[in-house]
């Protein structure tokens, strides 16, 4: 089946449970507009910079259990923009599959290669040594970028390759994540899925 070159690639996922409650609106052909509001201010500074950098159209809402904890929020807001990146993409025809990009922050730098290989897969390491930041446990701000990685269905690896400051430490990431993000998705001019196998 060949996917038009001017098919849009948009999606919409609602993820509710006893949790959260997550709404998404996607379109990976956008300007880089966001609209995000998950109640944890660092995410959504996170999750804007994603959306700014890999020039997507992202309105993201959750109301999440945040009076027990802020993993569930992190982890599945994470997981329907995953989503909505995998229904977006459709059956992966015609895009470069593959991004690497290298992203620095004042002292701080970063890089992210990904794969859309339809494998889910993440080596994550931020290397962040305080606590919490703006509201996130540091830990789920890695967790966020696996659960992004496992319902997009991609091989993802970021890594800090240096940087003092934990705020600048993670926005690289998500900067170079969201360049990496920009380039795999890209229209490549052909109508084939890029794969050996014929599908991703």
């Amino acid at each position: 089946m060949t996917e038009a070159k001017g098919t849009a690639r948009k999606a919409r996922v609602r993820r509710a449970t006893k949790e959260t409650d997550v709404s998404v609106e996607l379109d990976l052909d956008g300007a880089g507009r966001a609209a995000v509001s998950t109640g944890i201010g660092f995410l959504d500074h996170m999750l804007a910079s994603l959306a700014k950098h890999a020039r997507l159209d992202l309105e993201l809402s959750c109301k999440g259990d945040l009076e027990i904890d802020d993993h569930h929020t992190a982890e599945d807001c994470s997981l329907a923009l995953g989503q909505a990146v995998d229904e977006a993409l459709g059956e992966r025809r015609g895009i470069a599959r593959f991004g690497h990009a290298y992203a620095p922050l004042d002292e701080a730098l970063a890089r992210a290669v990904i794969d859309l290989s339809g494998r889910p897969f993440s080596v994550i390491e931020l290397g962040l040594d305080r606590d919490s930041i703006g509201g996130i446990a540091t830990e789920n701000l890695g967790h966020a970028l696996h659960s992004l990685a496992v319902a997009a269905r991609c091989n993802l690896h970021v890594q800090v390759l240096r940087g003092i400051n934990d705020h600048h430490r993670a926005e690289a990431a998500f900067k170079a994540t969201a360049l990496a993000l920009r380039r795999a998705i890209e229209r490549d001019g052909s109508a084939d899925v890029p794969s050996t196998k014929g599908v991703l």
